[in-house]
């Protein structure tokens, strides 16, 4: 068990998830400069920008940047006819393997952001759980969602 799976997630979830920093950067900014605005009707010194625009360069820098390319470099996932594996992490790698028999159902999804990119992900429920496999191209995704519901199926007959 010493390979990792052997499939990417499209290259595109990179660019998505780099944007989803974008837009927590904003929030991040907003809520600074209501910190900057107290700083004004308070008298508070003037080194608290400072600090506030370090804050938010190192955040813009770890969210935009940093951790997207780490997390889209590890994640990986496999399918496998008796299993699903799946591969994910930013700062501790996580590797699940999902039985086909106790796969329930298989769902995708795709918001306006994944949309625009021509992205969605997979669902896949179990009974105790559910596992993601984000930032698949729609046609890949609708494809392995077929043949996952194929080999749940298959699995779950043999039983």
């Amino acid at each position: 068990m010493n390979h990792q799976p052997k499939n990417r997630i499209s290259r595109k979830g990179l660019t998505v998830w780099r944007l989803y920093g974008m837009i927590e950067t904003a929030v991040v900014a907003v809520l600074l400069a209501g910190v900057g605005t107290l700083t004004y009707f308070f008298e508070w010194p003037n080194w608290i920008y400072a600090a506030a625009g370090g804050v938010l360069l190192l955040f813009a820098f770890l969210f935009i940047y940093l951790f997207p390319k780490i997390r889209w470099e590890r994640w990986r996932y496999e399918v496998r006819d008796q299993e699903i594996e799946l591969q994910h992490g930013l700062f501790i790698v996580k590797r699940t393997l999902v039985p086909m028999v106790r796969v329930q159902h298989v769902d995708t999804e795709q918001g306006p952001i994944l949309r625009k990119y021509d992205l969605s992900e997979i669902s896949i429920s179990t009974a105790a759980t559910t596992h993601t496999i984000p930032a698949l191209i729609t046609e890949e995704a609708d494809e392995l969602r077929s043949r996952i519901s194929v080999l749940a199926r298959v699995a779950e007959d043999d039983v």
